[in-house]
């Protein structure tokens, strides 16, 4: 059974007048025909008039009927009928938000069904449908706390890295707060803009650190503006730990052989959002993600784009075409009739040719207009990528080979994530081109190959990784200042290939999934402060790898580490 689609109208009140349009065409046709048979009468009977001029009636009802025709369609179309979904650029208004996400082994706990972890993934998802406005950035931790993402309103690299979310994340056991809430601060501070600031936390609130770690930080986040909304998962009465491995599922102990019990201790993820004047959410409370946003509710909101919206398609060419069809077919007809019956009037005649040719030209210029070739330029900042796509490539078939044609499609389709087709094209650029042109592709083929690298399931990803490391010190030693190029390395060198030759060192070998590659485009970057900000922290975190690196070759971890 074909489903009917839904019809909605931009100005559904014009709909009324509708109506009244064939009237009004019908009182104009009796009023035309009254006034010209007056006129006639004046010059002879009508039994004579009746030999002379012969009436058509068929003819007359016919033009009628088309008049009324193209009346009702033009008026339909006046009112703008949509149908049919398409996705279309949208702004609203929104907050900076960093969500940090306990990734503990505790969270593996199935006290809450299907896992804690699950249940987590769920509500964030929840939060992110109710803001689509609002900047997010995602931090996993346990042990240690890691920028997955950056401030960003992508919600396909929020959704990969949501997906991807596991204890095997992080790299260290055990759970702190008190990094997370330092870190997320950090990240928040870092961000320009005039929207407030809000950190949510999402865990089971069991921490192995001191109180006054976890206190101290968060009235630092709130002394800097920043607003804490904790939630909590699991149950009081705690539940075993389950764990996968080849040798099957078997559950967790800690040193001494004892089966771990992980319990949800809602006083810590309290103390964290009381003392700094934030909101705690307990882990028994029903449609977690709404209590989040009216908590955040309050907070100054800045206007932004967001990447797109699903919009009825704009249908009103479809009426107006056949209208401006009928209306010509009108005029042929009528002059082709009064050439015949009527060459003593044919003065008058061509006057009225004129008249209906001149609506028909005006209708078709306004037509050209609507169908000429968009701006691939406009179609890409209103995040119409696909659009900005098909445009340029008919600017090459039309014969525009030029290197900036070339390297504005090559940059589409990376946003397009056409990643091969676009680092193909980019070095083709790259090969045949000097100057800023030449540069520009250099760096976006490395971002594609570094896109390519960090998907796990691409079997070249290594292959990727290499040539984006490669492209990346050839742009490097021309730019050696550039700060996302240097972000983007940073990326590359911590994720080596397995033989070891992944560019230079600097990685540690360590297989933790990396933040949000940052494209060149401005729209959804960074700018260089917070850029410095997130490179400092990868530093940071990567001495820290290092150094665990070192000390777990000399004695094995002690201690809860779930």
């Amino acid at each position: 059974m074909t489903e009917v689609p839904q019809i909605v109208f931009d100005m559904p009140w014009l709909l009324i007048g509708v109506a009244a349009l064939p009237l009004l065409v019908l009182l104009l046709r009796i009023s035309r025909s009254r006034q010209r048979s007056r006129r006639l009468a004046r010059f002879a009977e009508p039994s004579a008039l009746a030999r002379l001029l012969p009436v058509d009636d068929k003819s007359a009802t016919a033009r009628t009927i088309r008049l009324v025709a193209v009346a009702v369609l033009s008026g339909i179309a006046l009112a703008g009928p949509r149908w049919g979904l398409a996705r279309g650029p949208a702004t609203a208004s929104g907050i900076d938000m960093a969500i940090a996400l306990d990734a503990s082994l505790s969270m593996m706990a199935t006290d809450e069904r299907p896992t804690r972890l699950e249940r987590m993934r769920q509500e964030v998802r929840r939060l992110r449908a109710m803001s689509n406005a609002d900047r997010v950035a995602l931090i996993a931790f346990a042990g240690r706390s890691y920028i997955l993402t950056p401030l960003t309103t992508d919600n396909g690299a929020l959704e990969l890295f949501l997906d991807n979310l596991d204890p095997s994340v992080v790299g260290q056991a055990g759970s702190s707060l008190s990094r997370a809430i330092r870190q997320g601060t950090e990240l928040l501070l870092a961000s320009n803009g005039n929207a407030d600031r809000a950190l949510v936390i999402m865990s089971d609130g069991e921490s192995f650190e001191p109180v006054e770690d976890v206190k101290a930080a968060a009235e630092q986040a709130g002394e800097k503006g920043v607003t804490i909304v904790t939630v909590g998962f699991g149950t009081t009465g705690g539940s075993t730990i389950p764990i996968t491995d080849a040798n099957g599922t078997r559950q967790k102990r800690d040193e001494n052989g004892e089966i771990v019990v992980t319990r949800y201790h809602p006083e810590l993820l309290e103390l964290a959002a009381t003392s700094s004047g934030g909101t705690f959410i307990p882990a028994d409370a029903s449609d977690k993600a709404s209590r989040v946003r009216a908590a955040l509710r309050s907070l100054r909101t800045e206007r932004r784009s967001i990447e797109s919206r699903e919009d009825y398609v704009p249908r009103f060419l479809w009426l107006l075409i056949p209208a401006l069809l009928l209306l010509l077919y009108d005029t042929w007809t009528v002059s082709g009739a009064r050439r015949r019956k009527l060459s003593s009037r044919r003065a008058t005649g061509a006057g009225a040719v004129t008249s209906a040719t001149s609506v028909a030209a005006a209708l078709l210029l306004f037509l050209v207009g609507c169908a000429r070739e968009p701006d691939p330029a406009v179609l890409f900042e209103n995040g119409d990528v696909v659009g900005a796509v098909a445009a340029l490539q008919r600017q090459l078939l039309a014969g525009d080979t030029t290197a900036v044609t070339r390297y504005n499609l090559g940059s589409a389709l990376l946003g397009a994530d056409s990643l091969q087709a676009s680092v193909q094209l980019l070095e083709a650029v790259r090969r045949s081109t000097e100057g800023e042109v030449r540069m520009r592709s250099r760096f976006n083929a490395g971002l594609g190959d570094l896109r390519q690298g960090l998907d796990t399931a691409n079997a070249d990803r290594d292959q990727a990784l290499k040539a984006s490391l490669a492209a990346y010190r050839s742009y490097l030693t021309d730019r050696p200042a550039d700060v996302d190029g240097k972000w983007n390395y940073e990326l590359a060198l911590r994720k080596p290939p397995p033989d070891g030759n992944g560019g230079g060192g600097g990685g540690g070998g360590q297989d933790d999934p990396q933040p949000e590659q940052q494209q060149p485009q401005p729209q959804g970057g960074i700018d260089q402060k917070q850029a410095e900000a997130l490179l400092n922290s990868a530093a940071r975190e990567e001495r820290e790898v290092q150094g665990r690196t070192q000390r777990r070759g000399r004695s094995a971890p002690m201690g809860k580490d779930w």
